[in-house]
């Protein structure tokens, strides 16, 4: 009896067994048939049977992939994967998880895919520039920062500054003299001077001899034409000190002197008015009209411990000391100031909130709002100070004890501007609120989406290259529109949006071009919203028919051709199912390169080409 039972019970498991074959069979063939919204019912059953296997849970995922629903796409895909699989599966993860604003999880899957298929040209791409996303996303991050080459390992260097005629003065305590400063126990600062040649790199930092003295000298700036030079000197060689005989102490503070340059040599320095032994005038700049110095100081009447301060220039003569105010100073410290050419103020601070310790932060005064930290692409839980930026050469320098010493780096501007778009009714000329605005690089890979705004606007922040908005709003058709690469100034676009009802003609609902990646057939972005429009009206066209019919270009064998064209159309109207379209009302046909819309033969040009690439939608009924 025993062994009666355990045949029958072979055959049933062999017969369910079959069963689940023959299942699996049919949902292969709907898949293969492009028939991809029965392809997922029929996985979706497999699976709740317990029958699922990485087979069926790739072409599942698949399914979803090519009627670009991600998030499903994304889900099973995941589920796929914990098996090994081919690289190109590697690759559509990767493309849905960026859809998904999944960046960092994308590159993994890229990275996969990279070393199953190195010669791919996708996989080249990535490689070569793998966190390309994330940095378009960073609006905040403004500089790249790398090292220099002048650093000394164990003595401090800062307050780097480059001239016009490409020469960088810094100050460092690198000085081979043995006498110290008593109250930091570490050698008197000096300036010195590298030349930085047409490739970036620094010669050998050489003492400027006519400036330095056997107690401090600098910081300094420069004036633009390279003539003129302010500093900050020690009191202590001037003879400019106070005498506390109880203590035996010569107490000196820091001030400001000019220098001029006499046949390639700096001569006829000159107190400023503005100094005193009883505070500290220091880590001057100079504006670029030479009207206007910057600096440090804890001078009656300020707002903290040292503050910004500021005083006109006319020739030899200097105004009165201005305190810049509360939008830059703070109860504390704030030193190391810098006016740019284009009158952005950046100093330093341990008084504003920051990452840690000393902060560089910047202050337009054009606009004259609150001063803003530089984040964390330049800011650390270390000293972070005496920022420069030469304009003319595009790069900046600061100095930063991350290391455990005072360093220079270079800080290497991003080239940023802001996309505006303006949303209008093409008929009306009023504003549209509430569209759905998505800007996407020039991969198509989509950065950020915004709604737009009571004015109808939307602002993105962006770096300097090539993009696209994509534009939606219900009862419009959507469009989408280029951005060229900026060099940093703002663009302003006003998009004009037509009715949805215009697309209808007597013979065939018109959209635009519904674009394929190269040799494939699924959905992407672009086309899901082409053909959202289509669902819309079909939505509000109970009774209408339609017929896709796809066509290709003249490139490439006419079988191939017709076969391409066949499984576009039929992934299209896979699509408009997905959507909730009966199928009922949906018929598809390839018409490979048969009938182009430019008979150009084997003569055509890319644009032509593109013309002929179309799918159409004919009003069957």
């Amino acid at each position: 009896m025993k062994k009666i039972f355990s045949v029958l019970s072979l055959f049933l498991l062999m017969s369910f067994a079959f069963g689940q074959h023959k299942k699996i069979e049919k949902a292969d063939e709907l898949f293969n048939s492009y028939q991809y919204m029965d392809a997922i019912e029929a996985y979706l059953k497999i699976i709740k049977e317990n029958q699922g296997n990485s087979a069926v849970y790739k072409h599942l995922a698949d399914s979803y992939y090519n009627v670009f629903n991600v998030d499903e796409a994304s889900k099973w895909y995941k589920k796929t994967i914990e098996t090994k699989q081919d690289g190109e599966t590697y690759y559509r993860y990767a493309q849905v998880l960026k859809s998904q604003g999944n960046y960092e999880l994308a590159n993994r899957q890229l990275d996969i895919f990279a070393k199953l298929m190195p010669n791919d040209p996708r996989a080249i791409s990535h490689l070569e520039n793998p966190n390309y996303i994330p940095k378009l996303a960073d609006a905040s991050k403004a500089f790249n920062v790398e090292s220099t080459t002048i650093n000394d390992a164990i003595q401090s260097d800062f307050g780097a500054i480059l001239s016009n005629d490409n020469n960088l003065y810094f100050v460092s305590s690198r000085t081979s003299s043995i006498k110290k400063d008593n109250w930091t126990n570490q050698p008197y600062l000096d300036i010195y001077k590298s030349v930085r040649k047409e490739d970036g790199i620094l010669s050998k930092p050489q003492g400027v001899s006519e400036l330095n003295t056997d107690y401090h000298d600098g910081p300094l700036t420069i004036s633009a034409d390279g003539k003129t030079m302010y500093f900050s000197r020690d009191g202590h060689s001037e003879g400019t000190y106070k005498k506390l005989k109880k203590k035996r102490l010569k107490i000196a503070q820091q001030g400001l002197y000019k220098a001029t340059l006499i046949n390639g040599k700096w001569g006829n320095i000159k107190a400023l008015p503005i100094n005193s032994n009883e505070y500290t005038v220091t880590h001057p700049s100079l504006s670029k009209d030479g009207k206007t110095l910057y600096f440090a100081s804890n001078m009656e009447g300020g707002v903290g411990d040292t503050d910004i301060w500021k005083i006109s220039i006319n020739g030899e003569t200097y105004g009165k000391p201005v305190n810049l105010g509360p939008n830059v100073n703070s109860s504390g410290k704030e030193g190391f100031p810098f006016i740019s050419d284009d009158d952005v103020l950046y100093f330093s601070s341990i008084g504003r909130m920051g990452i840690g310790g000393l902060d560089i932060f910047k202050f337009d005064l054009n606009t004259n709002e609150d001063a803003q930290n530089l984040g964390a692409s330049i800011n650390t839980n270390k000293d972070d100070f005496a920022f420069s930026i030469n304009k003319n050469f595009n790069v900046g320098y600061f100095t930063s004890n991350r290391s455990g010493v005072d360093n220079i780096y270079m800080a290497i501007p991003i080239c940023q501007f802001k996309t505006i778009a303006i949303i209008k009714d093409i008929a009306s000329g009023q504003i549209v609120s509430d569209a759905v605005v998505t800007i996407s690089d020039a991969l198509n890979n989509k950065i950020a989406t915004q709604k737009s705004d009571k004015k109808g606007e939307t602002v993105f922040n962006v770096n300097c290259n090539d993009y696209t908005l994509h534009i939606q709003k219900s009862g419009y058709q959507s469009t989408t529109i280029s951005v060229e690469t900026s060099n940093g100034d703002d663009v302003t676009a006003i998009v004009k949006l037509k009715p949805i009802n215009e697309l209808i003609t007597e013979t065939e609902v018109k959209l635009n071009n519904i674009y394929f990646q190269f040799n494939k057939s699924n959905i992407t972005e672009q086309g899901a919203t082409e053909l959202n429009k289509l669902v819309k009206i079909m939505q509000d066209y109970r009774d209408m028919k339609i017929l896709v019919r796809s066509h290709t270009d003249s490139k490439g064998r006419a079988e191939y051709n017709l076969k391409l064209s066949e499984q576009r159309a039929q992934a299209t109207v896979q699509y408009l199912i997905s959507k909730g379209v009966s199928e009922e009302r949906l018929s598809a046909k390839g018409m490979g390169s048969l009938e182009p819309k430019i008979d150009c033969k084997s003569n055509c040009t890319e644009e032509q080409d593109a013309e002929n690439r179309r799918s159409e939608f004919l009003i069957v009924k």
